[in-house]
């Protein structure tokens, strides 16, 4: 489909949208309701450009994929939908010809607030190389009203604020309240046989409303268009009665109670209450999602027994595979199907990637919260511990291992082990991550279903993270290796060709300095900070966690400091620290993290005997949008969680193909970019996997970093006294104690490597090399070469094929039904 329109058409559109939905012209309209009307005219060709994609998914009957997160972390839609669509110059010059500026426009957007992290941001990416390569396909997530949260820092304090998103960002939505569907919580199960059949019915349930909202993603030039599903809770309906009867507020107390299942995202589960919502909100997820998903495939089909050659179910996390127990509750209560024939048709459309080695997130739910909240997925849980620890024990397995292996076992429900059982694939996000799944985490399973496990390596949408975040290096590849690496990120190799052309990689300088000081006139704004554009931007920006280290960053910034406050004339390469996080809501040390960077921060940058040499930054509220500002202007990417912990990363690939280098840890990814770059285009330090192992093994003693190492102890030492009058001493306890991700171990290593970092940054024509070897590299971290290799080797998809010729047909054929009834 051809979505240009001309110039004057574009204006009367917008017009149009101005007058009948917001009963205005364009003289009375301010730039917010601007930016409302160019995002619904772009809505309606998206519209147009899916249902013929859809139509011709259909009539090939190419395998639709479901993919199933908690979390999209979408960040803006107008930059990105008009890019893909190759209309943005259009609109430019439209909206230019009316007296306005589509990058204000852009400004008006807020960041859709359904994610956090890097779970949320592959999904989104996913869903673009899903488009642009034509693979027909629906995202199913939640429509969190007030997202993650906003965050403000009170005295260096994580505050966090509703995020009210939807105001700006719901145009983008389009609700179809005719596809909504009941969920139940609660309640208990009556169970019969009736002849043959066995009758389970529901009762005494909190019944729940789903009502979906669908958001359009555009594949880039338009090839493809897919949805993602978000669902929002309602209140099954008004108590008029209650209300007349003048009990007001238990009138109302039913519908709040409903909706609260999608106001926050993660809510803090220190408390029952948090932990009975978090619950709330995967089945939620899963039930209205699968629902909709077997509706869809009965109302075409009348059959679920082909539904694995139809369609695949991809479970991103073990966030939603209660999708797996809620299938066989339709196919069992609802469709009549046995046990085994609904089972094999379950187990051969599930696929369940894992994106972590923590023990926190490899859920466990309390096995009693879970029965009564959830009374009939419990028996169906139930049902399939006894047959899988059955099925081990005929093949002679060790009752422990069975065990560890169950998912019922200590009074716990098991996700990640139920997911494991029950899916046909199980993948990891990075080769180092899916060789420790299957030598520590699932070994278990490994040793007893080796043929589940693969490993597929995340990626990044390379068409928003270089070509709209950095349009001056996507105009030098452009001139320099053509457009093809657009489409095929595998092409961008071709610049190695210019890697010894000083006139290239002068270009490559001033657009990093050109990105700097666009960042730099941000964060002037934001924070009042004066940054130099001409000192070393070290940058890591990633969720607040133990694990990530960040406070390996900030000791090691603290030592500079003493360091320069020493020696105030040596000679030393200016540097500016930016830090870009948020703390999970109920994680008390991460905050505590993030307050001592804050305050460290606030001492350095105006302490004048270091500030013209030394400035840090603690950027707030990171989100997609400062990420995009933040990557291009990287000179070092700080990837540097102990290694073993970070199962991938995709911002160190973000990082990389805007020409940062990275200074890591061989953990995640960061094993396949050194793979990738060479010894010589990447700063390594710290111990590796199996040095982790053994030095936990020989029991670690952090005390002894500290009594044997001067500079640790004066760092620790100021710590303790405080920075803006707080002492950091549970942190350093910490530290001193147990150092749980082995900071301390790691810190001279680090040390050693900031210093190569600066020798070589002084080289200009090196670090500029570096940087483009980095680009070059970088077209094997494109989500669209993940994406086919999920396609290729677990969901076993084909893109669209091609429209046929006009005199030909296509015949759908329809199976005869098999199931027994369908409420």
């Amino acid at each position: 489909m051809n979505y240009r329109l001309p110039i004057n058409t574009i204006k009367e559109q917008i017009e149009a949208k101005l007058q009948h939905n917001f009963g205005l012209t364009l003289e009375n309209a301010t730039d917010d309701q601007c930016y409302k009307a160019v995002v619904l005219v772009v809505r309606d060709l998206m519209v147009k450009g899916y249902l013929e994609f859809k139509k011709r998914a259909e009539e090939t009957h190419t395998k639709r994929v479901y993919y199933l997160c908690m979390e999209f972390l979408m960040g803006r839609s107008l930059k990105n939908n008009l890019y893909n669509l190759g209309i943005e110059e259009d609109f430019r010059k439209a909206l230019s010809e009316m007296g306005l500026k589509l990058d204000n426009l852009y400004e008006k957007e807020p960041d859709a607030g359904l994610g956090n992290g890097g779970l949320g941001r592959l999904a989104a990416c996913f869903l673009d190389g899903l488009s642009t390569q034509g693979y027909p396909a629906m995202g199913y997530s939640l429509c969190y009203e007030y997202g993650i949260f906003r965050q403000k820092l009170v005295d260096g304090w994580q505050t966090e604020l509703p995020d009210f998103w939807l105001p700006g960002g719901k145009v983008w939505l389009q609700e179809v309240p005719e596809k909504r569907v009941e969920v139940h919580f609660g309640g208990h199960i009556e169970e019969y046989w009736n002849n043959q059949y066995h009758i389970v019915n529901h009762k005494d349930y909190e019944k729940v409303m789903a009502v979906p909202y669908d958001m359009y993603v555009s594949g880039m030039d338009g090839r493809g268009i897919n949805v993602l599903r978000i669902w929002s809770a309602r209140g099954e309906a008004f108590d008029m009665s209650r209300f007349n009867s003048g009990d007001y507020l238990r009138a109302m107390e039913q519908n709040a109670m409903a909706e609260v299942i999608t106001k926050v995202l993660y809510p803090e589960d220190n408390h029952l209450e948090g932990k009975s919502l978090r619950l709330s909100q995967q089945y939620f997820l899963v039930s209205a999602t699968i629902q909709d998903i077997i509706r869809r495939h009965l109302f075409k089909y009348s059959t679920l027994d082909n539904l694995p050659d139809c369609v695949a179910i991809h479970l991103n996390d073990t966030h939603p595979v209660l999708a797996i127990p809620e299938m066989m509750r339709v196919m069992l209560d609802e469709c009549g199907y046995t046990w085994e024939a609904a089972w094999d048709i379950v187990t051969r459309t599930t696929a369940y990637t894992n994106h972590t080695v923590m023990a926190e997130a490899l859920e466990c739910w309390n096995e009693e919260l879970f029965k009564f909240r959830l009374p009939r997925i419990y028996q169906i849980v139930q049902e399939i511990n006894r047959r899988f620890c059955e099925s081990m024990h005929q093949r002679h397995v060790d009752g422990y291992k069975v065990g560890r292996m169950a998912p019922l076992n200590d009074g716990y429900v098991k996700m990640a082990n139920l997911a494991v059982i029950s899916s046909h694939s199980v993948n990891g996000v990075s080769a180092l991550h899916s060789d420790i799944l299957k030598e520590t985490v699932f070994n278990d399973f490994y040793t007893e279903m080796p043929e589940k496990f693969q490993n597929v390596t995340n990626g990044i949408a390379h068409r928003r993270w270089l070509n709209q975040s950095n349009p001056e290096l996507a105009s030098l590849l452009t001139e320099k290796i053509g457009d093809g690496y657009i489409h095929d990120a595998a092409q961008l190799e071709k610049f190695l060709e210019f890697k010894d052309d000083a006139s290239v990689l002068e270009q490559l300088g001033k657009i990093k300095r050109n990105n700097k000081i666009r960042l730099a006139e941000y964060i002037k704004k934001a924070n009042n900070i004066v940054l130099d554009p001409d000192s070393i931007f070290d940058i890591q920006i990633k969720r607040m966690h133990e694990y990530k280290r960040q406070h390996l960053n900030a000791l090691h910034i603290l030592t500079l400091y003493q360091w320069l406050r020493d020696n105030p004339n040596a000679d030393f390469t200016p540097h500016t620290y930016i830090f870009g996080a948020k703390a999970a809501a109920g994680y008390y040390f991460a905050k505590q993290m993030i307050r001592f960077i804050v305050n460290l921060a606030e001492t350095i940058n105006n302490d004048p005997r270091v500030n013209q040499k030394l400035k840090v930054v603690y950027v707030e509220d990171y989100r997609v949008t400062l990420a995009e500002l933040l990557t291009p202007a990287a000179d070092i990417s700080e990837q540097i969680s102990q290694a073993g912990t970070e199962a991938s990363g995709t911002s160190n690939m973000k990082f990389m193909i805007n020409g940062a280098v990275t200074l890591g840890t061989l953990d995640g990814a960061n094993v396949e970019i050194h793979e990738a770059v060479g010894d010589d285009n990447i700063i390594l330090f710290g111990m590796t996997t199996p040095e982790v192992s053994a030095l936990k093994r020989s029991g670690y003693r952090p005390c002894v970093f500290y009594e044997n190492n001067p500079i640790i102890r004066n760092a620790i030492d100021e710590m303790n006294k405080g920075f803006c009058g707080v002492s950091f001493r549970n942190i350093t306890d910490s530290l001193l104690n147990e150092d749980p991700y082995m900071v301390l171990a790691d810190f001279e290593s680090y040390s050693q490597a900031q210093k190569r970092a600066e020798a070589l940054y002084n080289d200009h024509a090196r670090w500029n090399q570096m940087g483009l070897v980095n680009i070059a590299k970088a077209g094997r971290f494109a989500a669209d070469r993940a994406i086919r290799e999920y396609a290729d080797n677990i969901w076993h998809a084909t893109p669209v094929p091609p429209a046929p010729a006009a005199d030909k047909t296509v015949k759908a054929t329809v199976k005869k039904p098999i199931f027994k009834k369908m409420r």
